[in-house]
């Protein structure tokens, strides 16, 4: 039988190496290591973004459900049409029948069901008037319900049409409401990343660089000058500082851009259309130069936001989520172009 030797231990060395090796590995950086956290000029910035990227969607929801609220008028004018249109078959239907019951007392076949049956409605009527085998009373009756038939198919169509137009209305609608909520679920959870303290060092951050660009939610009155409608506009649009903004809002406890502008020239008796897009479509443009109080401001592009010119190089609007309507100098965002309402 052979001898089993025992295997020599470690020498003091060996141990001595394998341990520095193993000190070596847990020194390396793994992928489950957490990222370091953004600093607050970091989240402020990143949260100003995704704002800032949100007013696009924002206009386009609002245009949507404009067209959304236009074809449910739509859907209802048709509706009642398609039910007056039925009440009136009805009504021919019933007088119909004591011409029906009349034929089958006499033994003849129903002109009603001939009249369905044949290929050619009108060629039948014509002739069964000639051949007598109907009388003018029956004919009339069955041209007007035929007439009634055709107007009926025709109505059920159209709110068939209208129906399907609001269903898809509705699906892009949803589609540009969740992408302005993931944006602001987005900006939401930065800013819980936050402390206490680090929020609160962050909106002073904001409120001094407001204060450095001359912007300013405080209450005022408008004493610029401006006369007329444009006065009673701007008169509005003041009341309404320091009111929050709102996606989507038309007021009166917040507005979003478009719907600062819209409510305050309605009180001036202006009509205005619902989006920043349609606003600088239906206006009439002036150069930068030759702005008066009132006009609208659009920054950036023709659809993403506007405000109103007060004078003496500042706009009233509705900024953006996590701000009140304020007063801001014009350049403090890239100027595209003014419409006079």
């Amino acid at each position: 039988m052979g001898t089993h030797r025992r295997p020599k231990p470690p020498s003091r060395a060996r141990i001595a190496t394998l341990g520095v090796a193993a000190g070596a590995v847990s020194l390396i950086p793994t992928q489950s290591q957490a990222a370091p956290k953004p600093t607050v000029d970091e989240v402020r910035k990143q949260v100003e973004k995704l704002y800032e990227e949100a007013t696009g969607p924002t206009e386009e929801y609002n245009g949507v459900l404009e067209k959304q609220k236009k074809l449910q008028r739509e859907v209802d004018s048709a509706q009642d049409r398609l039910a007056r249109k039925q009440q009136e078959f009805n009504e021919l239907r019933e007088q119909l029948g004591p011409l029906a019951a009349e034929q089958y007392r006499s033994g003849a076949i129903d002109s009603s069901v001939q009249l369905f049956l044949s290929s050619d409605p009108d060629d039948f009527l014509e002739r069964a008037e000639v051949l007598g085998r109907t009388s003018a009373r029956q004919a009339e009756a069955l041209r007007a319900m035929q007439g009634k038939q055709r107007e009926l198919a025709q109505e059920r169509a159209d709110a068939t049409e209208r129906l399907k137009a609001l269903a898809e209305t509705r699906t892009k609608a949803k589609e540009k409401k969740d992408a302005v909520q993931a944006k602001l679920t987005e900006a939401r959870k930065l800013l819980n990343s936050l402390t206490a303290a680090q929020r609160a060092s962050m909106q002073a951050a904001q409120e001094r660089d407001d204060a450095a660009a001359g912007v300013s939610d405080s209450a005022a009155s408008y004493n610029g000058p401006a006369s007329g409608r444009a006065k009673t506009a701007l008169d509005f649009a003041y009341a309404q500082l320091g009111k929050p903004y709102e996606w989507g809002s038309t007021g009166p406890n917040s507005y979003d851009c478009s719907g600062l502008v819209g409510a305050s020239w309605r009180t001036a008796g202006v009509s205005l259309p619902r989006t920043v897009k349609e606003m600088y479509d239906a206006g009439r443009k002036v150069s930068k130069s030759d702005m008066q109080p009132g006009d609208i401001i659009y920054w950036y592009n023709d659809s993403q936001h506007n405000g109103m010119y007060v004078g003496n190089g500042k706009a009233i609007h509705a900024p953006r989520t996590g701000k009140n309507i304020e007063i801001v100098p014009v350049d403090s965002m890239p100027f595209f172009a003014a419409s006079r309402p």
